[in-house]
Formats: C-alpha cells, sequence, structure tokens
C-alpha cells in the first residue's frame, strides 16, 4: 500500500507493529483537543486509529474540523496501561505523530454521523458523507462481498460473464419501461430493459449454454420499501437444463453467501412448496415461514352453520378460512375493532373471531355455531387454550387476500418471529395464465416467455386456466429474492402464447419478431433465474428497505436529493429529439 499517502491501513495496526514508522491518510472521525495535546481519531475504510499530536508540530489541528482529510506521519507505540480501547481493533496502540498535513478541510456538517433520526432525504443530499457512516459502509462492503461470491461461484461452473444491451425494444407488458428518445429516428424510442430476459435467450440459442452478469434493470412504477426504479439482479441462463438444476444452482451459491458472509451453515435442500399450496396455506405466494400459523379451508365445517355470513359465502361459491394465533385470546375488545379494520383495509367485509380463553369461547358469533363447529374449528387450525381463531368469509381471491396480511401481522405483533431466523424456500408450479378482469382476456402469470408443462401443452388452445407452467421463485422471510422459469423453445409454443394473451400473428412479429425468427432456426431447451442483489444485501443486513443497500437510491416519486434529478432540459435538447413539451402538470 506505501505511496505518498499511505504506507498502512489505519484500520490494520496492531501491537506488532510498534516502533514502526507510519504514514496514514484518511478522515478525523473524532477530534479532542487537551491543550498541550490533540488526539485524533483517524478512519479509512479499513477502520479508525487513535493518532496523538504535538500541536507545536501542526498548529492547524486545533481548528481541524471533524470529516476534514489528512495526512499522518508518524510512530506506532503501545497504548499505556488503562487507556487500552477494547471496542476498536487497533486499540491497544496508537500512532504519535511526526507530521501532520491538512489535505481538504471540511465546512460544518448538515449532520454527525452517529445523529440518529436523521431525514433520509438530507441524508441522500449529503450521499458522500452518509456512507462514511460504519452502517452503510458495512453493508455496501457485504454487498461487494456478494458479488464476489456470485461470480466465483458460477465462473468455476462454466458460466460466462456476457453483456446484453441497455437501449433495446419497448415491449409493453407488466411494468412500465423508461422510454429514451432516439435522435437519429425521430418520434421513435428506445426502451431501457426491465430484464435482460430475451436477450439471454438468445444467447442460448446462439450456442453459449451458460450465461451470467450481474445486470441493471430499469421499471417506471411505484416505488415501495422492497423496489426501486433501477436494481441490480444476477442474471442466469443455462442450455439443455431441467427445473430442479436450476434450484439446486441456486441453493448451492446461496448456501455458499450465508456461509462465507454470516458463518451460517444454510440447511439444503431448501422446501419446494406449489404455488397452490402457498396460497392456501399462507395466503401468499412469498410465505415467511419462521413461524407456523398455516391457514385452515373450513368452508365445508361451516357450510350448514346458522351464522349466516358462513353460510352464505359457502352458498354463492365462496370460502371460509380460518387462522389460529397464539396467545391473542388476551386481545382487547379495542384490539380486535383495530384488526376488524385491518381487514377492511386489505379489501374484506370484517373478520370474526373465537378467543379460546379459561375453557370458554368469547365471540359475538359463538351463539350461532354448535359445539361441533366450534371443536371443528379447534381442529382445523390447531388452536389451544389462549389462542384466538379468526375467520374470514368471501369470495376466494379477498380471503387469501385479507389472511395473507393478517398472518405476518400477527406473527409481529405478537413476537412469533425469530428475527436472526432465515426461512428459504421455492415455489412451483405457478399457473401460466392469470384472468385479467378489466381486459377479458388471459394474461401471462410470470411472463409470455415461460414453458408451460409438457404435460399441459394440449390445454393451452382449449382450457388455458388449466395449464400449469414451469416458473418458480425463490423467496426468504416473505421477500421475493429471484423469479425464473424453464422458456418456451419452441415455435408453434411461443405463438400459441401469444395467441391466447391475444398477440395476433401480426403484432406478435412487430414486437417481437426477432425472437421468433431465432426459435425458428432452432433453440436448446433453456432455462433461467434473476436474484435480486439488492433484497439478498437486504436480508444479509436485516434492513427493511431497500435504499439501505443502495449507494446512491432514489426516494418516494423516484426523486433523487442527491442530484435533484429527474429535471427538465433545455430547449435545445428538445428539439434535437423533435420532442415538445405539453402543459406542464404539478408534481
Amino acid at each position: 500500500m506505501s505511496n505518498a499517502y499511505r504506507s498502512h491501513a489505519c484500520g490494520d495496526l496492531r501491537r506488532t507493529d510498534a516502533g514502526t514508522e507510519v504514514l496514514l491518510s484518511g478522515f478525523v472521525a473524532a477530534h479532542r483537543d487537551h491543550g498541550g495535546l490533540v488526539f485524533l481519531d483517524l478512519r479509512d475504510r479499513s477502520g479508525l486509529v487513535q493518532v496523538v499530536i504535538d500541536p507545536t508540530i501542526a498548529p492547524e489541528v486545533h481548528g481541524t474540523r471533524v470529516e476534514s482529510v489528512v495526512r499522518v506521519a508518524g510512530v506506532v507505540v503501545e497504548r499505556a496501561a488503562g487507556t487500552v480501547n477494547p471496542k476498536i481493533a487497533t486499540g491497544e496502540v496508537e500512532v504519535r505523530a511526526t507530521l501532520v498535513a491538512v489535505l481538504s478541510p471540511a465546512d460544518a456538517l448538515p449532520f454527525q454521523l452517529d445523529d440518529e433520526n436523521v431525514d433520509e432525504a438530507l441524508r441522500i443530499r449529503h450521499r458522500a458523507l452518509d456512507l462514511r457512516r460504519s452502517d452503510m459502509t458495512a453493508r455496501l462492503a457485504t454487498r461487494a462481498h456478494v458479488t464476489r461470491i456470485m461470480r466465483r461461484y458460477l465462473e468455476d461452473r462454466g458460466f460466462w460473464d456476457l453483456e446484453t444491451p441497455v437501449l433495446t425494444k419497448s415491449t409493453p407488458e407488466g411494468a412500465r419501461d423508461f422510454l429514451v428518445p432516439a435522435r437519429l429516428h425521430p418520434g421513435a424510442f428506445y426502451a431501457l430493459p426491465q430484464s435482460p430476459q430475451l436477450f439471454k435467450q438468445l444467447y442460448m440459442m446462439a450456442g453459449f449454454e451458460r450465461y451470467y452478469q450481474i445486470a441493471r434493470c430499469f421499471r417506471d412504477e411505484a416505488q415501495r420499501a422492497d423496489r426501486q426504479l433501477e436494481f441490480t439482479q444476477l442474471d442466469i441462463e443455462m442450455a439443455f437444463v431441467e427445473r430442479d438444476e436450476i434450484l439446486e444452482l441456486v441453493e448451492g451459491l446461496y448456501a455458499r453467501i450465508w456461509q462465507e458472509t454470516k458463518g451460517i451453515e444454510l440447511p439444503v435442500p431448501f422446501p419446494r412448496i406449489s404455488w397452490h399450496d402457498a396460497i392456501a396455506r399462507y395466503g401468499t405466494d412469498k410465505p415467511d415461514l419462521r413461524f407456523a400459523m398455516e391457514i385452515s379451508d373450513v368452508t365445508d365445517a361451516v357450510r350448514s352453520s346458522a351464522f349466516g355470513v358462513f353460510a352464505g359465502a359457502a352458498a354463492a361459491g365462496g370460502v371460509v378460512r380460518a387462522l389460529a394465533c397464539p396467545g391473542a385470546a388476551s386481545l382487547s375488545r379495542k384490539e380486535l375493532d383495530e384488526l376488524m379494520q385491518f381487514a377492511k383495509d386489505w379489501g374484506g367485509k370484517g373478520l370474526a373471531y373465537l378467543l379460546l380463553d379459561a375453557g370458554e369461547v368469547r365471540s359475538p358469533i359463538a351463539k350461532f355455531l354448535t359445539p361441533a363447529e366450534i371443536d371443528g374449528l379447534r381442529e382445523a387450525t390447531g388452536a389451544a387454550e389462549g389462542d384466538a381463531i379468526f375467520l374470514a368469509a368471501d369470495s376466494e381471491a379477498i380471503v387469501t387476500r385479507v389472511l395473507g396480511a393478517l398472518r405476518p401481522h400477527l406473527a409481529q405483533r405478537f413476537s412469533l418471529v425469530d428475527e436472526a431466523a432465515y426461512a428459504f424456500a421455492f415455489v412451483v408450479d405457478f399457473p401460466l395464465f392469470q384472468w385479467d378482469e378489466d381486459g377479458k382476456r388471459w394474461a401471462a402469470e410470470h411472463h409470455m416467455f415461460t414453458a408451460p408443462k409438457r404435460e399441459h401443452e394440449h390445454l393451452l388452445a382449449t382450457d388455458p386456466g388449466a395449464v400449469l407452467s414451469e416458473a418458480y421463485d425463490f423467496v426468504c422471510n416473505g421477500l421475493e429474492v429471484a423469479s425464473g422459469s424453464l422458456r418456451i423453445h419452441r415455435a408453434d409454443v411461443q405463438q400459441t402464447v401469444f395467441d391466447t394473451v391475444g398477440f395476433s400473428a401480426e403484432d406478435a412479429e412487430a414486437r417481437f419478431g426477432f425472437l421468433l425468427r431465432a426459435l425458428r432456426l432452432g433453440a436448446p431447451p433453456h432455462g433461467g433465474i434473476a436474484p435480486g442483489l439488492d433484497r439478498t444485501v437486504m436480508l444479509l443486513e436485516h434492513t427493511e428497505n431497500i435504499r439501505d443497500v443502495i449507494a446512491f437510491p432514489k426516494i418516494a416519486g423516484g426523486f433523487d436529493p442527491l442530484t435533484d434529478a429527474p429535471t427538465g432540459v433545455d430547449a435545445t435538447q428538445l428539439s434535437d429529439l423533435g420532442l415538445a413539451l405539453g402543459p406542464s402538470k404539478k408534481a
């Protein structure tokens, strides 16, 4: 490391370095002026070390602000007994400075690095300062470590790191594209990729067989805690492969990541859960498996109930489902009312409950239920004394949505979640299509290039809703980490899928002609998956916001406080592109 600024890293100095002359450079993390001596904590990426300065050799250190950048020459000495700092790796030594130079003085800081509850917009506006905080540095160090593991793991297995275009064709399906006007083709636009999907398939059709890329992707959609306008994924594609080979590859990769970054041995293989079971048992296709609390279908048990809501839902073709929560019999009426409102906020008409308390069943609906019906609900849900049984009755879609949201809500309220645990699983056997009620047509559940199960191909033209796909999601702790599938590798099957979602042969050729041409020239069976790098680091770092693991994120509305983007552009730029703005709309 020896150069004009440093011979050693600040955080690497130890007792064995005592007596060594060193040259250090870094940020002033702390400044303590004791009159006769000045003490600086000097920090670089490796850590920090205490520097002791006689101000007669560097008078300017008296006024040096925290976060100024300085260079120090000096000698490493052992700290005196009683002054050792066990909280830092260099706590047994300090540097006695012989020369100090201020390379870049810092202005007064907009916030201190150890301040809590700093407004996020202010933090991002001064991101260079914010990223110096130890937790942010640690998160980005983890991110760099994870990408190194990913590359090494895949390179060792014969994958090639290959690029795909960033300026490509807009194919509006799913999320909105970000459009880029083409100056040389007035009125025409490129799109930024939502995924390298079709290009990685073309690599397989070209015979490259094993591709990966740490890919930047862009989606013009509403931001959430786990979603950004631009994000990074590990993009993987393989030829001549079956589903389980891809899942085993991912299992091995994530076991390696967790072992190397956390020292945790993940149990493999990870569970495989069918989409149907995930929806029925957990109310979601990304279940949190760190706690039990499975949803039970009790429609038949209450089909003839005197409670009209249950009987009416069953008679109308709906469902009645139940969820038992340990310890929830202690809930007050006010808390139960809040849960009722929670269910309504998620689209339900309400929420019924039975509180199993000291041998009694407390509930406004208990008088409508027979002892046999109550016993059936206990048995179906596994509820015990002290528990509460929550019930929802409506269409299957609404009940699934309500109980799927209620399950993790209750688990958090009653501390049923082991926050240190990791529960990975694959959700498999998704439907190939879902019915779009607004558009009155079938739409792809994942995307239009997902292969149907071979045994279901014959149903494509006659019963699309019954077709299961070769799609799979990789989930952990209620978060979707990756999505993937085996792809369609025959032009006739691809055209049938296009037909089913309402693309005529002419539309398909206009939008995806380049893919169909390649398929007609021979395509190996192939498939892939795309784990999200940002979400992976979120899990490792136990943070619930994706912005905490991205160096330069956007905030609500896609605004960037750092650069003030998006901004207007010069009229000349618009003219060059052949564009004119309509009436302005207040953001």
